[in-house]
């Protein structure tokens, strides 16, 4: 089975576990899903991921949610860029998201980062999510 939009799953993934009240949940594992649950995790919104091999060629990340007194830390995460329409920003004209509260993740030329690191770096590009 072939997904059109992997980021998409994974953030499908990680808002209905926490719905459920999940404190792990499952996801195929590639470089980009790895790269941006090492941003989620360094901005606090999971506590960790781990990869796991099913067998040879085959491997599954193992997310560890996070919550604050019972409920989701991760209140909103929606994907911005799909595979019909790209989003991409110049770092001048990207806003903050809540007004600072949450965080946007890019893809940049320098690797998969927040806005925050972006605005730091000067540098802008594909908007891949919104996570509040």
């Amino acid at each position: 089975m072939s997904l059109s939009d992997p980021l998409g799953d994974l953030l499908s993934r990680i808002r209905n576990g926490q719905r459920a009240g999940k404190s792990v949940v499952e996801s195929p594992a590639s470089k980009l899903r790895a790269n941006v649950l090492e941003v989620l995790k360094r901005e606090g919104y999971i506590r960790g991921y781990s990869r796991e091999d099913v067998r040879t060629g085959i491997a599954n990340l193992q997310i560890e949610l996070k919550y604050h007194e019972g409920q989701p830390v991760i209140r909103r995460i929606d994907r911005v860029s799909t595979p019909g329409r790209r989003v991409y920003s110049r770092i001048k004209d990207l806003p903050t998201y809540y007004n600072g509260l949450g965080i946007r993740i890019l893809s940049t030329p320098r690797g998969v980062m927040s806005d925050v690191e972006a605005r730091a770096a000067n540098v802008g590009g594909e908007v891949l999510c919104e996570v509040f």
